[in-house]
């Protein structure tokens, strides 16, 4: 993977993600569009572990809404 596409990713990534925690739901969509960003890469970082982390949380402890 080129560094201009691991870059784009990255952005995609954060930015699903900043939406996610601004309206406080995970749509279907924003799933799917976020698992795709992952499984393309070979790894994922420690950073990006700790964003889904932080995701994963914020479903579990029913601050992020998950919606259809």
């Amino acid at each position: 993977m080129s560094p201009l596409q691991n870059l784009s990713d990255k952005l995609l990534l954060e930015q699903i993600i900043s939406q996610i925690f601004i309206r406080k739901q995970i749509s279907r969509l924003d799933q799917q569009v976020l698992m795709s960003a992952l499984l393309a890469r070979n790894s994922i970082s420690d950073q990006d572990q700790s964003q889904l982390n932080r995701v994963f949380d914020g479903i579990q402890r029913g601050l992020i809404r998950v919606v259809e």
